[in-house]
């Protein structure tokens, strides 16, 4: 199983930003981790972070070839207002996660609204790193059902 990792905006900030809301590991630490799960659950993980939007919305299109059978997104800032992110992830015709280290329906009025989750097959937010990892099982539990 071959997963696509994709970061977003500010996320290369980790351990800089507010750690009472994002924790303490930095990107590189957190990637390490979901390699490290990958590798026990016998997936493949390829992992981007991206400040752009453009950037991000390409790397989606990149999945329409088929090299992938799944997306686990934390699109950042954009989770709460990029309709082109969104219509990128609706096109997939393989399962998305969307993923959060904060609690967004816990923060300020205007990070409580996704309209990328409406697209994709679920969402976790709030469980820090852990968020990434247990998209992961959700990845490995569908590919032992099969």
């Amino acid at each position: 199983m071959r997963i696509l990792v994709i970061h977003g905006p500010n996320m290369n900030l980790l351990g800089k930003r507010d750690q009472s809301l994002y924790g303490k590991h930095n990107l590189d630490e957190i990637n390490q981790m979901i390699q490290s799960k990958a590798k026990r659950l016998k997936m493949e993980v390829e992992i981007i972070q991206s400040n752009s939007e453009g950037e991000i919305i390409d790397q989606l299109h990149k999945t329409l070839d088929g090299d992938y059978d799944g997306v686990i997104i934390n699109p950042g800032g954009y989770t709460h207002y990029s309709i082109s992110i969104r219509d990128a992830i609706e096109v997939l015709d393989i399962p998305v996660i969307e993923v959060h280290l904060s609690n967004i329906y816990k923060r300020e009025e205007f990070r409580r609204n996704s309209v990328i989750a409406p697209v994709c097959r679920g969402q976790i937010s709030g469980f820090g790193l852990d968020s990434y990892l247990l998209a992961l099982e959700f990845f490995n539990s569908m590919s032992e059902n099969n």
